[in-house]
């Protein structure tokens, strides 16, 4: 039934005997505004069609829905396509296409995680600050960052480029990992100017590598080696969400450690030597501080004993004058 531009579907539930019987539904006999009766199939066609068993409602509308599986292509892919495709088709009033599934969630999660990853990014550099006291040593640290998700990079372009949520989630535990390393090692370097009298020298950024080499080694290898049976047999089924991230993070992984002994100890020798021997500096006045004069340390006698006399002790001459002149 039409009104206007709205088009409404008019449904007619009739006795047993016309719903059972097509020929008598099309002989069934309706008035017509001219006051005759004509039958039913002379005016409509009366067909058997196919109908949905169910009708799902939302929001007070009826919704159809129209599913589809993808294989061989990229889901991502292929969802923009078919809404650019969705978008050209002209809908009735009162129609509209919403899309929704598995890479609409895929999109949504991706923002928040986006925006998670952002004020993480904050926060660590806030931390960050909050242990050196020094904005160029922040910078510093903070700038290594990106160079560590090179790794990840090429871990996703490895696996068909294609970045799903799982690999985001890899590249923000790499940017975990690379933060923590870089914080280590900077405060290591400071440690050694501070409480071993080391300077701002070549020595101490050889030396205080040198000492974080093992750790950063064998974090590393722990993490790689539980990674590399997710990797090999990553494209079996269930396993769609843990093989992007061991990818990624795997391959973060190599790249932070070069970047923590080739790039970062260069660029801390290059660019910070005088915030470091000035946090240095501080910290030993502090210590200083902290430490109590000796002439503030005094004695006390016990109690009911006699105070010892605090005159300065004085001592008889070896011979005295009337010993010096007795004689034979």
């Amino acid at each position: 039934m039409y009104e206007g531009q709205k088009r409404f579907d008019v449904v007619v539930w009739g006795v047993p005997a016309c719903r059972d019987d097509l020929a008598a539904l099309r002989a069934l006999p309706i008035d017509t505004p001219a006051g005759v009766q004509v039958r039913l199939g002379e005016v409509a066609d009366v067909l058997v069609v196919p109908m949905p068993n169910e009708i799902k409602r939302e929001a007070a509308s009826r919704r159809l829905d129209i599913t589809c599986n993808v294989k061989g292509r990229d889901l991502g892919a292929v969802a923009t396509e078919v809404e650019q495709k969705v978008r050209e088709v002209k809908f009735d009033a009162g129609y509209h296409p919403e899309f929704l599934g598995e890479e609409a969630a895929r999109r949504e999660s991706s923002r928040r995680l986006y925006l998670l990853g952002g004020l993480a990014l904050v926060g660590v550099i806030l931390v960050i600050y909050s242990d050196f006291e020094s904005w160029r040593l922040t910078l510093l640290t903070a700038f290594t960052l990106p160079f560590a998700l090179v790794g990840g990079l090429v871990g996703v372009g490895l696996t068909g480029g294609v970045v799903s949520l799982g690999s985001l989630v890899g590249f923000v535990t790499v940017l975990g990992i690379a933060a923590r390393n870089g914080i280590m090692l900077v405060s290591h370097y400071l440690h050694l100017m501070r409480h071993e009298g080391e300077g701002f020298t070549e020595h101490i950024i050889l030396r205080g590598s040198l000492e974080r080499l093992s750790p950063v080694l064998m974090t590393a290898l722990t993490a790689g080696i539980a990674l590399i049976p997710l990797v090999v047999v990553g494209q079996e089924p269930g396993r769609e969400i843990l093989y992007p991230v061991a990818t990624v993070i795997l391959g973060g992984l190599i790249t932070s450690t070069f970047c923590e002994f080739l790039l970062r100890p260069g660029l801390f020798w290059k660019f910070s030597g005088g915030d470091a021997e000035r946090l240095a500096k501080l910290d030993e006045r502090a210590d200083g501080l902290d430490d109590p004069p000796a002439a503030a340390h005094e004695t006390h006698p016990p109690h009911g004993a006699a105070p010892a006399d605090t005159a300065p002790a004085t001592h008889p001459p070896a011979a005295t004058e009337d010993t010096a002149r007795s004689g034979p």
